[in-house]
C-alpha cells in the first residue's frame, strides 16, 4: 500500500468492456483506489491521461488504433525533463511474450502484470506502482534476468555509471534489485526509511533512469543483482 492514506486515482485502459468492466469493479472494491476513467483504445487512454492525471493508468497492450505501448510512451513522454513522474503506467495483459516487456519498459512503463494473475495481485499491483516502486510478473521477470545476462555479453554494461555511485548506493541499488521495499531496505541496511528514499532518488538521478523498474533492470546488466528474482 501507499506510505500515506491519499486515495489513488486509476485510468483503466482496455479495447474490452466487458473486460473493463470486471477490472474496473474489482479496482473501486478497494477503499484506497478511485477509478477516474475509461478508455477503448490508446488514444483516447493519452487524451483522458492528460486531462485526468492519474496516478496509475492500468494498459492493456493490443488495443485497435493506437496499441498500449505507444500510448504508455505519449503519456510518460508527456512530463518535462526532470519534473517528476505523476502518472504512472501498470500494463495489463494476456500476453507475456519477451518483446513486450522490453517495448513496455523501453516506453516508459513501471509494472507488467499478466491478466491470469489473482484478482488481489492486481490491487497491490496499483499500490506498488502508484509507490513509485517497481513491479513485475514473476514469470516475466525470469525470462527478462536470462535475457539481460545475454545482452551483457553482448555489451551493454555502463561502468562508467556504477563508478558514479557509492558504496552505500550499491547496497541500496542491490535491494532495489532483489524487489525490496524501502520499509525492507531500512530494515537490512539498519537505516531509516527516509535516508533509504534519499539514496533511492540519488540512485535514479546519477544513473538518469525514471523509476525503479529501470533500475532493477539496469542492476541487471551491470551484475549488481544477487540470484533472486525481483518481483
Amino acid at each position: 500500500m501507499t506510505t500515506d492514506s491519499r486515495t489513488i486515482r486509476v485510468l483503466l485502459v482496455d479495447d474490452q468492456e466487458m473486460v473493463r468492466d470486471g477490472l474496473g469493479a474489482l479496482l473501486s472494491s478497494a477503499p484506497d483506489i478511485e477509478l477516474v476513467g475509461e478508455a477503448g483504445d490508446g488514444l483516447r487512454a493519452v487524451q483522458l491521461a492528460r486531462e485526468l492525471t492519474p496516478d496509475v493508468v492500468v494498459m492493456d497492450i493490443r488495443m485497435p488504433g493506437m496499441d498500449g505501448l505507444t500510448a504508455t510512451g505519449r503519456i510518460i513522454g508527456s512530463h518535462a525533463e526532470g519534473e517528476e513522474l505523476t502518472t504512472r503506467v501498470l500494463i495489463l495483459t494476456t500476453f507475456d511474450l519477451d518483446e513486450y516487456v522490453y517495448e513496455a519498459l523501453a516506453h516508459g512503463a513501471s509494472g507488467f502484470l499478466l491478466k491470469d494473475a489473482p484478482a488481489r495481485d492486481l490491487i497491490n499491483a496499483v499500490r506498488v506502482i502508484a509507490d513509485g516502486q517497481a513491479l513485475l510478473a514473476p514469470s516475466v521477470t525470469r525470462r527478462l534476468i536470462e535475457d539481460v545476462a545475454r545482452r551483457r555479453k553482448a555489451g551493454s554494461l555502463r561502468p562508467e555509471a556504477v563508478s558514479a555511485l557509492t558504496a552505500r548506493e550499491l547496497d541500496v541499488l542491490r535491494q532495489v534489485a532483489r524487489g525490496l521495499s524501502n520499509s525492507e531496505i531500512a530494515e537490512e541496511l539498519f537505516l531509516s526509511e527516509q535516508t533509504i528514499k534519499t539514496h533511492v532518488g540519488r540512485i535514479l538521478a546519477k544513473l538518469e533512469l525514471r523509476d525503479r523498474t529501470q533500475a532493477v533492470v539496469f542492476a541487471y546488466e551491470n551484475g549488481l543483482a544477487g540470484g533472486e528474482a525481483p518481483l
